[in-house]
């Protein structure tokens, strides 16, 4: 395996694919083409040559300067070539916010340094999830880290290099986790749709045996997610739950796993379309409603737990029972249902890996997939329709 030397510059180069960062700062130049330079407030300094892409006229290509927040800048490739390691890699990146067409294949990214508390992952395979597609959307832009971006919070694969104060991991560990430890607030500037990417060792737990890396990498977010939105409304054993999108990645995992085999729930329905009725049944739903059908808030029975992943939280609360609790994680929030943010922690994985390892918690992956990292683009097009069941998944890469 190799080792990473870490690097002082990063030189990301818009590139297009055939088919187709957290507490300190530090300064960190970033040259790239026109067709990925991002318009921001005092980073033009003076126009470079531009690469041979076409050119917007708007948009020369210029050198930034970017505050890298989750992570310091990289070692020159000259250290890294004397050392016999990568100074480069290859990644997915855009400098502006919008649609899925802003996303850049670079084939020659500085590979990230590593902090003291961090580990470098030689990344196997990575996860996508709609806050993937919001912040390329520029939704949260005012907490995000700099433009340009490397998207990508879910990651699963190998430890290759470990910092100084890291305790436990060590290289060779095949790992998996969410290198975000808050969503929305300063996430990385380099995420997991790269070859290497840099992580504080407390968001990271040992992949469980039994498990690949295609699945370990769809687990982190969406199993954490599901986790803290069932432990902050203190669902307990013998209460009853409906979980609205139950097909989805947070979904699956809170009907067949957390809450029946984690948290005792009496009672499992959950939503879908006519299609997946059969799939929400096979993951262990009492009741498995068709939306298109029925409306589950008119229905007789009601839970003491709704969990809305789906934004319908002003229909969610009609289908409760008196003094329970709606928990949502998007749209509007209606008395007495609340939204959170998750944070992900490698505790919290380290707490569920015995039940993915008896087989209680099953990774469900889309079985469109995985993308391959040529793909990356076409994976973002397709979670963007809501109609994915379980996670959509990004491997090999390279």
């Amino acid at each position: 395996m190799e080792t990473i030397l870490t690097s002082t510059t990063c030189q990301l180069t818009a590139f297009h694919s055939p088919s187709s960062s957290s507490s300190s700062s530090s300064s960190l130049p970033l040259k790239f083409s026109s067709s990925i330079a991002p318009t921001l407030r005092d980073t033009r300094k003076k126009a470079v040559a531009a690469s041979p892409v076409r050119r917007r006229p708007a948009n020369p290509a210029v050198p930034l300067r970017v505050r890298a927040n989750s992570q310091a800048a990289p070692a020159s490739a000259e250290a890294a070539k004397a050392a016999g390691v990568p100074g480069e890699m290859k990644a997915w990146v855009y400098g502006e916010y919008g649609g899925v067409d802003v996303l850049k294949f670079d084939p020659k990214v500085s590979v990230p340094e590593v902090k003291e508390d961090q580990v470098l992952i030689k990344v196997a395979a990575a996860a996508l999830n709609p806050v993937d597609a919001k912040r390329r959307q520029g939704k949260f832009k005012a907490t995000d880290s700099p433009l340009p971006t490397v998207p990508g919070y879910d990651i699963a694969g190998v430890v290759v290099k470990v910092g100084s104060q890291v305790k436990e991991l060590k290289e060779g560990d095949e790992v998996y986790g969410d290198i975000n430890e808050k969503a929305l607030e300063g996430p990385k500037q380099f995420g997991s749709l790269a070859e290497y990417t840099a992580v504080e060792e407390k968001l990271l737990a040992l992949k469980p045996k039994n498990i690949n890396f295609v699945q370990a990498a769809g687990l982190p977010l969406a199993i954490s997610t599901a986790y803290e939105g069932l432990e902050r409304t203190g669902f307990s054993a013998g209460k009853s739950i409906l979980v609205l999108g139950g097909s989805g990645g947070v979904g699956s995992l809170v009907i067949q796993q957390l809450a029946k085999h984690v948290f005792g729930a009496s009672r499992v329905a959950a939503t879908s379309s006519t299609g997946k009725l059969e799939f929400l049944k096979s993951l262990g739903a009492d009741l498995a409603i068709d939306y298109t059908k029925e409306n589950f808030e008119d229905l007789p029975e009601k839970f003491d737990v709704v969990y809305d992943a789906v934004g319908q939280c002003d229909r969610a609360v009609k289908a409760i029972k008196e003094g329970g609790i709606v928990v949502a994680l998007t749209g509007a929030v209606v008395p007495p249902g609340f939204r959170f943010v998750v944070t992900s922690k490698g505790e919290v994985l380290k707490k569920l890996n015995p039940y993915i390892e008896s087989g209680k918690v099953k990774p469900i992956v889309d079985p469109k997939g995985p993308f391959p990292f040529s793909q990356v683009a076409e994976a973002f097009s397709y979670i963007e329709t809501n109609r994915a069941s379980g996670k959509v998944v990004i491997h090999p890469i390279p």
